[in-house]
């Protein structure tokens, strides 16, 4: 970032801290550099941002809207006119969106679970629960494994994400966590089906 000119303030400090999050995590950001990479001094930024806390909040909902773009965009790629088999791929999709992000964001993506508000986790999370709920609707979920199927299922790709983006699996080969990814999202399908 080039530093603060005109405008708005608040906007270009978000910008830096969301910059720092992606090359560092939540550790790197920090008021005082987000100031100086913006150009101002850190009590100009501190007019904006009550605290640290405050402002990973704001890069956290940043990296939630993100993450929900990705589940969507995925999503949005299947084209299949059987509902059964449309609503079981939607639901795919959207965690191999979650995991896209994920490894494509590490950084940000860990900012993002650093300082949840619940209100930011919607976006993403109701792309899960929409997925779920045609599932159910087609007829594959039956209502008798609805309730709570969101938590299982998130849990599976988070879990999975954390593993391949910073945990003990990040040094894999692609074609190998795609073949990982495609099981587990096997044995979720298979939990779900009626």
């Amino acid at each position: 970032m080039t530093g603060y000119h005109h405008g708005n303030l608040r906007e270009a400090l978000v910008l830096a801290a969301v910059e720092l999050g992606r090359e560092k995590g939540p550790d790197g950001v920090v008021i005082r550099e987000v100031a100086r990479r913006t150009g101002v001094s850190h009590n100009a930024a501190y007019r904006h941002f009550a605290d640290r806390d405050e402002l990973l909040r704001e890069v956290a909902r940043v990296g939630h809207e993100e993450l929900a773009r990705t589940m969507v965009d995925r999503k949005r790629r299947v084209r299949v006119k059987d509902p059964v088999d449309r609503a079981r791929r939607r639901l795919r999709e959207v965690g191999k969106g979650y995991v896209d992000y994920a490894l494509a964001e590490p950084g940000l993506f860990a900012v993002a679970f650093s300082s949840v508000d619940i209100a930011d986790l919607t976006v993403a999370y109701q792309q899960l629960t929409d997925a779920l709920d045609e599932c159910l609707e087609v007829g594959f979920l039956p209502p008798g494994k609805r309730d709570g199927a969101e938590l299982s299922c998130w849990a599976g790709v988070h879990g999975f994400a954390m593993l391949y983006s910073t945990g003990p699996m990040r040094e894999a080969s692609k074609k190998d966590r795609d073949a990982d990814l495609n099981r587990l999202l096997d044995r979720i399908d298979d939990s779900l089906k009626a």
